[in-house]
């Protein structure tokens, strides 16, 4: 569809999620039907259920699924809402789960989504679901000076956090701050020159007030795991993620899962019962080829996470 380019790392996701014959399939993060359509194109007695909180995402995906009718049910919704949508599908165990964490081109590209720092005059938005009322402007112009600093430097991992919302707090006292470019504006004034020679620095604490606006960690381990326990045996769950905080809850959630028997060492025999339930197909994450990298540079920073339940 228009605006929804190839999705990352597809031919990969497709070999990682070993399609089956008759296989149901939760792609939890719609985005514009790319890895769905791939899915449903792999056996053509393959049944997806994929979900999206974002309404553009969701009738992008219905347009382009349309040749698999009667095969696949879309809803508007957070992935992390699986088991409401799993149930009124009758749907107990799955083949497989996909969940890329990525914000599609098509939202970048927006200017009215405001989801990009190098679109100046774009509304300070940011919002995945835009029926709700909190988006980055709220974040930006009522959150207290120690709560900014805090998601900047957590969500965003940026060093110059403290300085940042020091200087959104003191600029948005003249007046509220309402576009991407005067946001970005006084990050790029907040860090030290010699940093800013290397390229905009706006993106990190842009990242952090998209995470916050949409809530991207909350719950999100208790999630891959309750998608991953979901799993019939033999089935597989792939997750590509985009920054260190989410692989590392991915890896978190992954290992707990593959964990067996959590006593204490100096217990003389095993009283907890845990018992291993996953095994990673992939050692370490998958990564976009050169040729990936040539045609969408986009593809630079994501890693592929892919496990199989035992």
């Amino acid at each position: 569809m228009e605006g929804y380019h190839r999705p990352v790392l597809l031919n990969e996701v497709i070999e990682g999620l070993d399609i089956k014959e008759n296989g149901v399939y939760f792609d939890g993060t719609a985005g514009g039907g790319g890895h769905s359509f791939a899915i449903l194109s792999k056996k053509d007695t393959v049944r997806l259920i994929a979900t999206d909180k974002d309404e553009e995402a969701i009738n992008a995906a219905g347009e382009r699924l349309k040749p698999f009718a009667g095969r696949f049910r879309l809803y508007r919704a957070d992935y992390k809402e699986y088991e409401r949508v799993l149930r009124s599908e009758g749907i107990t165990e799955l083949d497989g789960v996909l969940l890329d964490f990525g914000i599609s081109s098509h939202q970048i590209d927006d200017r009215a989504r405001g989801f990009s720092y190098l679109k100046e005059d774009a509304p300070l938005d940011m919002r995945m679901d835009r029926s709700s009322s909190f988006s980055a402007e709220t974040v930006v112009n009522e959150y207290s000076e120690e709560r900014l600093r805090k998601i900047i430097r957590e969500y965003g991992e940026e060093k110059f956090a403290a300085v940042i919302a020091k200087n959104i707090v003191r600029a948005r006292a003249e007046k509220p701050l309402t576009t991407c470019g005067e946001l970005a504006k006084i990050i790029e004034e907040s860090i030290p020159v010699k940093f800013r020679m290397r390229g905009p620095c706006a993106r990190q604490t842009f990242q952090a007030i998209r995470i916050e606006v949409n809530g991207e960690l909350e719950g999100l381990k208790e999630c891959v795991i309750g998608l991953a326990r979901r799993l019939k045996r033999g089935g597989r769950i792939a997750i590509i993620t985009f920054h260190s905080l989410e692989d590392r809850i991915v890896k978190q959630a992954f290992r707990e899962l593959e964990e067996e028997c959590v006593c204490p060492k100096e217990f003389p025999v095993c009283i907890c019962g845990k018992k291993k339930e996953l095994e990673a197909v992939n050692k370490k994450p998958i990564t976009a080829s050169e040729e990936e990298l040539r045609q969408n540079s986009r593809s630079k920073c994501a890693k592929l996470r892919i496990a199989r339940k035992l």
